[in-house]
Parts: structure tokens; C-alpha cells; sequence
């Protein structure tokens, strides 16, 4: 049985005060890793003081990772330091970041692999664009993203992976897929992983859902077979919001 993942990317939103506030509201309600998972990711300047006051059940991750240990990559972060301060996740290939900062397929499988070298736990972004969606794509743009981005790991590595699956079209749009929609994205990525590696390891590898979640459609979404979590934008910004999305994924 996969135990459920819920993640919240505050992407740069909240002060030093706010995020404060929030975990020391957060940490006392979340439940044990055994029920549920859960995870924060926060801006850079807010990661240590969150993983000093982060609690035996709520962890903290960044939202991004280099690929290289150190050098002259100004404004990136080094998964080093990262390791250092006690982060738990990296979320890589973000459609953000594919978007606005150029992170490529290639790119997203070399942060894989370094994150997983410094025992940082990925979570990987695929989806697609509305258009591709229009055009029939989905499977395609997915199969393209999750072959790329898993390419080189070993099925133990698989162990510490989880995937997101967020339609570029969902995300802050307020726009939604159908539970069924993102069911059956959630479904196909599972069996490209299964090609890539084993059935044992498709059925193991948890799978969020991402876009647009919030506690009008938390329930329903993690009702379905392969969505195993989420990975939550604006909906965990909040401390009673995100409370509920993981008390909902708890009972699902």
C-alpha cells in the first residue's frame, strides 16, 4: 500500500514571520509518516529556520537543486548545503522552472541524480501545456518528460522517488482536471515506469496529482486508484487549508 504525499510549494510567497507562524500551527496537527507524508517547500532564505522548528512528521524541502556540488553558478543552490541544513526534498522540473528559467529535460535528470547522490528525496514534475492537451499530446509530452527525467536510476533509486504529475494548464489557473483526466495521466505514468523499470517498481512509486488542489477537490482526486497525493500551490499557503488537504488524504 503507497502512503499518501501531500506537499505543499509555496513557490515566493511568505516572510520569515509567515512561515514561522505557519509550521509552529502546522506541526503539532500533521500525522505520523506511517498515515501520511507531508512537506514544505520553501524559498532558500526560509529553509533553515524551518528545519530547526520542523516536527517528526512534517518535513521541509527546496524548490530547486543544482546539478553540480559547487562552483560558479550564481543565485543556485548547491545540494551540499542543502544536505547540510537538514532538507529532506528537492522539487525538480517544475513547470515554472521549465518555463522561466530554461530547465530542460536533460537538466532535470542530472538534478535527479545528484540530489539522489545527497540522499535528497526528488519529487519531478511532468505535464503538459493546454495546447498539447487540445492537440492530443498528453501522453506523448509525459512519456517524453518521465523516460528523460528517470534515464540512468537504478529501481532501488526508484525507492526515493515520487512523481508529479501537474498539467501546465492547471497550475494557478484556477482550472482543474476532472479526477478522471488526471487519474488516467497518473495511470499512463505509472505504466511508462513500469516499462522503464518493473511492475514492482510502478506499483512502489507514488504518483502526486498537481493543479489547481484545494479542499473542494482534495477528496475526490485522492478517491482515484493512481493518484497517490498533491502537490499543492496556493491551497497551502494557508495553515487551516493545508491542515484539511492532508487530514482528507489520511482518510482516503
Amino acid at each position: 500500500m503507497r502512503i499518501p504525499i501531500i506537499a505543499g510549494n509555496w513557490k515566493m510567497n511568505k516572510t520569515r514571520d509567515e512561515a514561522l507562524r505557519f509550521i509552529y500551527e502546522v506541526n503539532r496537527a500533521m500525522p505520523d509518516v506511517s498515515e501520511v507524508e507531508t512537506a514544505i517547500f520553501a524559498q532558500s532564505v526560509h529553509l533553515r529556520c524551518l528545519v530547526k522548528r520542523q516536527g517528526d512528521n512534517l518535513k521541509i524541502g527546496s524548490q530547486n537543486v543544482h546539478y553540480e556540488e559547487s562552483g560558479a553558478f550564481t543565485g543556485e543552490v548547491s545540494p551540499i548545503a542543502l544536505k547540510e541544513l537538514g532538507v529532506t526534498y528537492a522539487l525538480i522540473g517544475h513547470s515554472e522552472r521549465r518555463s522561466y528559467y530554461n530547465e530542460t529535460d536533460e537538466s532535470v535528470n542530472k538534478k535527479i541524480h545528484k540530489a539522489l547522490r545527497h540522499t535528497l528525496r526528488p519529487i519531478v514534475c511532468v505535464g503538459e501545456v493546454l495546447s498539447e492537451r487540445e492537440s492530443g499530446k498528453t501522453f506523448e509530452v509525459v512519456e517524453r518528460q518521465t523516460r528523460l527525467a528517470l534515464e540512468g536510476l537504478t529501481s532501488e533509486q526508484m525507492d526515493e522517488v515520487v512523481i508529479a504529475y501537474e498539467p501546465v494548464w492547471a497550475i494557478g489557473t484556477g482550472k482543474t482536471a476532472t479526477p478522471k483526466m488526471a487519474n488516467e495521466t497518473c495511470s499512463d505514468i505509472r505504466n511508462i515506469v513500469e516499462k522503464l523499470f518493473s511492475k514492482e517498481v510502478a506499483d512502489k512509486v507514488r504518483i502526486q496529482y498537481g493543479g489547481s488542489v484545494n479542499t473542494g477537490n482534495i477528496k475526490e482526486l485522492m478517491s482515484m486508484e493512481h493518484i497517490d497525493g498533491a502537490l499543492v500551490g496556493g491551497a497551502s499557503l494557508d495553515e487551516l487549508s493545508f491542515i484539511e488537504l492532508v487530514n482528507v488524504a489520511k482518510e482516503a
